[in-house]
């Protein structure tokens, strides 16, 4: 599946955001606005100004509407949830180049909050994706004490875990272990 390097980027960036949810014992990174600025200065985003507590509230509820998105059983339940995200968020498609990339497109409007910079580009991603019949592609971890969200992007679409490293390996490990009690039990 070939993704032009912004769809790439916003995809990355629904899922960081994504994954700052409260979840388990995993508390919420977006807990203050410290974490949203850090946010923000991570991921690079253009022309935003001051944040304040209306924009993280905001962002919050963008998070919420993306992992409803990542948890529509289909394209006729995502569709419409994204069609809502990406107008709330004004969106304006404007080309442009910056930071040593060629030309590629900006959905959100000069000035727009962090709220509708998310909803307009990642939004237009996630559109990108299910418009192109792929929308399995965006999945949680299996793995029991996870479920962090990622995007899978195998050739066969066949990754189960957030991170093969550490999720995919942890249960490997202990399937392993309890073969072998059982073998030896």
């Amino acid at each position: 599946m070939l993704i032009p390097h912004d769809t790439r980027i916003a995809l990355d960036i629904v899922v960081d955001l994504m994954n700052t949810a409260p979840q388990g014992d995993r508390p919420d990174g977006l807990a203050d606005l410290d974490a949203l600025r850090s946010f923000v200065r991570t991921h690079k985003f253009s022309d935003v100004g001051e944040l304040g507590p209306d924009d993280l509230k905001a962002v919050r509820e963008v998070r919420e509407k993306f992992a409803a998105i990542f948890s529509a059983p289909d394209s006729r339940i995502a569709a419409p949830l994204i069609n809502r995200l990406v107008a709330a968020a004004g969106t304006t498609p404007q080309l442009t180049d910056h930071d040593g990339y060629d030309l590629h497109v900006h959905y959100f409007a000069p000035g727009a909050s962090a709220a509708d910079h998310l909803g307009a580009d990642c939004g237009m991603a996630l559109a990108f994706i299910v418009v192109a019949g792929e929308q399995e592609r965006l999945r949680r971890c299996e793995a029991p004490d996870c479920g962090r969200a990622f995007v899978d992007l195998s050739r066969n679409r066949s990754r189960r875990y957030c991170d093969s490293r550490t999720c995919g390996n942890r249960l490997h490990v202990a399937a392993y272990r309890a073969r072998r009690k059982e073998a030896t039990g």
